[in-house]
């Protein structure tokens, strides 16, 4: 594996799905799984099978439906989940089971009402039990964000004996800082016997705002797989955001990563998910939001007439925008307005546009935006008072 390559595991078909209100019927999934593939993930967490009969058959029809992407299913360390995991994957070209357990102390005393030894063992027989299924076993550790590094460290060491070819540090609740999360994974890359054998996959929750974040700051410290989903959709507060994570990486080049995603389909499937979920997405949602390259000030609007860098660091091609929006408002300027006229088809001399200009905000302070219509009207009304002045 190089060492810079980052695998993007996408899991808006299982953690995503996990919102109240977004359940999806197994055409739809298989439609996302689709352009999931062609968008350029690594992995697609299909589904948690034993969980009903319906996800079962999802699971398994997008094991028919992708090709060589690697297809993912969920289970709790428990036999039977594993078994039926594998028999949902028995189509798929590069199967993958996901099994695992809670290794923090609140699980190991509340949750399990054991001990860690116990979830060692638990663990370990886990992966084994479904090794005998498939090759590639991720084993999760979860609320590890929460978990002692010592005792984290040994029960991923018991796991890679086992046979674990991926290494899942949730920080589960999205309690973690940036620098905790980040200096957790370089102590497991310096204190874990063989983890160089295995990829060491960062999977945030978003409950504070620092998934992203988080998840960043993992593969700077050794990670090198990003559990994540479109829209950063996801139980409570959301997870990883995929088009954040991606273009982060593409923006800072320094960093050296790279990914195969294919960054001008991130708007589209940014629709089309959001569409299938029934999950608006926030008009300021960072990459894919509706004002993701939406300037509304003057100030604004015109450094980026001017120079499109001045304000955007992005180029909305790069993400499958057709080009920045100056959105009229009683905030813009007059290189705005000229700017758009010209759109419309009017090219306004400086008297021209100072007459526009303070119709413009008269109107402007009656309504949130002034569309091509509304200044299509001001500037009619300026040639007839200019035509009336003239006789």
């Amino acid at each position: 594996m190089s060492d810079n390559r980052i695998y993007i595991f996408d899991t808006t078909l299982r953690d995503g799905e996990q919102v109240p209100g977004c359940k999806l019927n197994t055409e739809q999934k298989i439609e996302l799984a689709i352009a999931l593939e062609k968008l350029g993930v690594d992995i697609i967490e299909a589904g948690f099978p034993i969980s009903s009969p319906g996800d079962f058959k999802s699971v398994e029809e997008i094991a028919k439906a992708v090709g060589d992407v690697t297809v993912c299913a969920l289970s709790r360390s428990v036999e039977k989940d594993i078994k039926t995991a594998a028999e949902a994957l028995q189509y798929a070209n590069r199967p993958r089971i996901h099994t695992g357990i809670g290794t923090s102390e609140s699980h190991i005393k509340y949750k399990f009402r054991t001990t860690q030894d116990k979830i060692i063992e638990r663990a370990v027989a886990a992966v084994k039990y479904a090794k005998s299924f498939v090759e590639d076993v991720e084993f999760y550790a979860e609320d590890a964000g929460r978990t002692d590094n010592v005792f984290l460290a040994q029960v991923l060491e018991a796991v890679l004996k086992a046979g674990a070819t991926v290494l899942n540090i949730p920080d589960t609740t999205g309690y973690c800082l940036p620098e905790e999360y980040g200096a957790k994974i370089k102590y497991l890359r310096e204190n874990v016997k063989g983890i160089d054998k295995a990829v060491i996959s960062t999977h945030c929750h978003n409950d504070l705002g620092l998934a992203t974040a988080n998840s960043i700051a993992g593969i700077q410290n050794g990670a090198r797989q990003i559990e994540c989903t479109i829209n950063g959709i996801g139980e409570r507060a959301g997870n990883t955001s995929l088009e954040e994570v991606v273009m982060i990486m593409r923006q800072h080049a320094k960093m050296n990563f790279e990914t195969a995603i294919q960054t001008k389909q991130l708007q589209n499937i940014s629709h089309l998910v959001s569409d299938r979920m029934g999950m608006p997405v926030q008009p300021n949602k960072a990459i894919v939001g509706a004002n993701a390259f939406a300037h509304s000030s003057g100030i604004h609007q015109d450094g980026v007439i001017k120079k499109r860098e001045t304000y955007e660091i992005i180029n909305p091609l790069d993400v499958g925008v057709d080009h920045s929006k100056i959105v009229l408002t009683a905030r813009s300027g007059r290189a705005a307005i000229a700017y758009r006229a010209k759109e419309i088809g009017f090219n306004l001399t400086k008297d021209d546009l100072d007459i526009v200009y303070k119709n413009f905000l008269t109107v402007a302070d009656t309504k949130k935006e002034v569309d091509d219509k509304d200044l299509q009207q001001i500037i009619v009304k300026k040639t007839s008072q200019v035509g009336a002045s003239s006789r």
